[in-house]
C-alpha cells in the first residue's frame, strides 16, 4: 500500500510518496501545476496510492477548498472527487493547521500556537491537546485580521489585513509599490528610505500579530516559522523583545518563543492527518 504526502503553499508543491520500504520526493513551483491534475498524474503512475494527506494554504473545510487565492485546484470537493473516482482515502487541511499538529508532536506540548510568516502569514493553536477549528475550521485566520488601510487588496477581498504588512507576498507588494527592483531581502530594503519603512512596518505587523495570539490563546509556546522567519531569525529576538510591551502580561508568564526546526512541517503535519483518520473512525465506532 503507497500513501502520498502533499504539502502546497502560494510557492511551493512538495510530495512524498510512500510504499513501506522508501520514500520518493518531489519539489516543484506550485504556480505552475493545478493540484488535481498533479494527484491525478501520480495516481496513473502509481494506482495502488491508498491514502492521501494534504496539507493546503488556504481555507479548507470537510474535505472542501474554500479559498485558494494562491493555489491553482480545478476541483474544490477535493475529498469527495477523489474518493468517489478511486479507491483510496484523502484528507486536507490548513497548512498551518498541519504544522501546529507536527510542532506539538516534536515538542511534546498539549499547549501551543504556531506563528508562520512565508508567502503569507498564518497561525494555529492546539489548547489541552486539542486542535481549535472555529465552526468553519477558520479559527485563528490571523492573517486576515483589521491592521490598516493598504493602496491594494488582499486575496481575500479586503484591503485592511494585516498580511499585506507581515509576509513575504506583502513585503514583494510593498516594493513593487515604492518602485523597488531586486529580490525580497531586508539588505534590500535598509539601502533605501522606502525600504526602511517597509520593513519597519513589517515588524511592527509581527509584533501585533504575535502579541494578539498570545493574548487570546495563552499557550505554553510559541513557535516561529515559514521562509521569512528561517532567512531572518533575528525576528525571534525581536518578539522576545517587544512582546512585554504589547501582550497581555498574564499571557507571557510561562511563555516559551522558539524558532520552529522542523525541515518540512507540513509534510510532517500531512502524514499525521492519517492519524485522524483513524480517531475519527474510532470515534464513529463507539
Amino acid at each position: 500500500m503507497k500513501k502520498l504526502f502533499i504539502d502546497i503553499g502560494g510557492t511551493q508543491l512538495r510530495s512524498e510518496l510512500h510504499d513501506g520500504k522508501s520514500v520518493r520526493e518531489d519539489t516543484r513551483s506550485s504556480r505552475k501545476y493545478d493540484l488535481v491534475d498533479y494527484i491525478e498524474l501520480l495516481l496513473k503512475e502509481h494506482p495502488e496510492i491508498a491514502f492521501i494527506g494534504i496539507s493546503y494554504a488556504g481555507q479548507v473545510h470537510n474535505g472542501v477548498i474554500l479559498s485558494a487565492p494562491n493555489i491553482k485546484v480545478s476541483t474544490k470537493s477535493i475529498k469527495k472527487y477523489f474518493e468517489s473516482s478511486h479507491d483510496l482515502h484523502l484528507e486536507i487541511d490548513n497548512d498551518l493547521n498541519c504544522a501546529v499538529m507536527a510542532e506539538a508532536d516534536f515538542f511534546n506540548c498539549r499547549n501551543i500556537a504556531a506563528l508562520y510568516i512565508g508567502t503569507g502569514t498564518g497561525s494555529s493553536v492546539i489548547d489541552h491537546g486539542k486542535l481549535i477549528r472555529g465552526t468553519e475550521n477558520q479559527a485563528f485566520e490571523i492573517g486576515h485580521i483589521p491592521h490598516r488601510l493598504t493602496p491594494f487588496t488582499c486575496g481575500c477581498g479586503k484591503n485592511n489585513c494585516l498580511e499585506l504588512y507581515a509576509s513575504g507576498s506583502g513585503l514583494e507588494r510593498w516594493m513593487q509599490h515604492h518602485h523597488i527592483d531586486g529580490a525580497l531581502s531586508f539588505p534590500l530594503l535598509e539601502q533605501s528610505e522606502a525600504g526602511r519603512k517597509i520593513k519597519v512596518q513589517f515588524e511592527e505587523a509581527l509584533v501585533f500579530a504575535a502579541s494578539t495570539l498570545v493574548t487570546l490563546a495563552n499557550p505554553e509556546i510559541l513557535v516561529l516559522g515559514g521562509g521569512v522567519v528561517k532567512h531572518n531569525d533575528y525576528l525571534v529576538t525581536l518578539l522576545k523583545t517587544r512582546l512585554p510591551e504589547f501582550a497581555f502580561s498574564p499571557s507571557l508568564r510561562n511563555l516559551k518563543i522558539v524558532q520552529s526546526t522542523l525541515q518540512q512541517p507540513g509534510i510532517d503535519g500531512a502524514r499525521l492527518l492519517e492519524s485522524s483518520l483513524a480517531t475519527s473512525s474510532e470515534a464513529k465506532d463507539r
